[in-house]
């Protein structure tokens, strides 16, 4: 307005005021183009923010440093001594005063409700996580006194929630064993263990098929071929124990049996942990621990359980009235 009236006045040319008001606008388009700028960075921030809490938080498997190697073979198992768990945040225990043994050479099936805590004992046998109380043995010697990375070497896994790689074939399956991603004997051993063969046989471009539709390429597959894939990530490695936890949710009930027939028989010798809501599969191992609200109900053959006519036995009839 003060331009506007010098102008008038005489005291500016035509000229200046439009020099003027054109380096006005540019400044405020400037000093927006700032703001938008200060507003972007304060937003990015935020996201900053997370990213440096993620790499705060500590392992809740804890941090010890054990320098003991796993003995190979093991010779008495694991032992749960008095083992109870929370998870972080919770006031709610997920395992209370759980004691087991699962010795060398057993397949241990673990049966229960959902939310029973059957995923959780597993994820202290990987030792994902630390027991709240109580204490995990490995031949008598707490696990914390074991070298982490040869302690999970020892042990492949297979979870319900697994991932869907947009890799190829042999390198999905590759995931369980990463150093022997170019051993494609190994590999294709691994596949046929797990009956991924067949899927793999009706592929066009066999195991350097690419998996998923992020690619133009890609072959996506159902969700029992999937689990079949994901489950020789489990036989890639030389592991003395083999834990299955659900991991034929999406299979019917015939090819779940195939799989559990042929997991039986590829680990003899060695430790398994199954998990299933199918006791016509369970009952194929050689115990089975009933798990409520966190605490072991009944633990035995699948003789023995039925004979104690307890919570197994009517689960397991109510299911096989299902089949009548």
């Amino acid at each position: 307005m003060v331009i506007i009236l010098q102008t008038i006045h005489g005291s500016i040319t035509v000229g200046s005021l439009s020099f003027l008001a054109g380096s006005f606008q540019r400044m405020q388009g400037l000093l927006q183009g700032v703001m938008r700028n200060f507003a972007r960075v304060s937003e990015m921030a935020l996201y900053l923010q997370d990213f440096f809490g993620f790499l705060a938080l500590k392992p809740l498997s804890g941090t010890h440093t054990g320098q003991l190697k796993v003995p190979r073979p093991i010779r008495q198992g694991f032992e749960f001594e008095g083992v109870s768990f929370k998870y972080p945040n919770s006031e709610k225990w997920a395992l209370r005063n759980l004691s087991f043994s699962l010795r060398v050479g057993e397949k241990l099936a673990f049966v229960g409700e959902n939310g029973a805590g059957k995923t959780t004992i597993v994820k202290l046998l990987a030792h994902l996580y630390e027991p709240t109380e109580g204490r995990i043995l490995l031949d008598g010697v707490d696990l914390n006194e074991y070298e982490p990375h040869d302690l999970r070497r020892e042990i492949g896994i297979i979870f319900q929630d697994y991932f869907r790689y947009a890799f190829t074939v042999s390198e999905n399956i590759a995931v369980g064993n990463i150093p022997e991603r170019g051993n494609r004997p190994m590999i294709e051993e691994a596949a046929q263990k797990s009956l991924a063969d067949e899927v793999i046989a009706g592929l066009p471009k066999k195991y350097d098929q690419m998996l998923g539709k992020r690619f133009s390429e890609g072959v996506d597959l159902s969700g029992g071929q999937w689990q079949k894939i994901a489950l020789a990530r489990a036989y890639m490695r030389d592991a003395q124990l083999i834990i299955l936890d659900e991991p034929t949710a999406a299979l019917d009930a015939r090819a779940e049996h195939e799989v559990f027939v042929r997991f039986a028989e590829l680990i003899k010798g060695k430790t398994g942990v199954l998990i299933s809501h199918r006791f016509s599969t369970v009952r194929m191992a050689d115990r089975i621990l009933f798990l409520e609200h966190g605490q072991l109900l009944e633990l035995g053959s699948h003789e023995e359980l039925l004979a104690h006519d307890g919570k197994y036995a009517e689960l397991f009839r109510l299911q096989a009235k299902g089949y009548v």
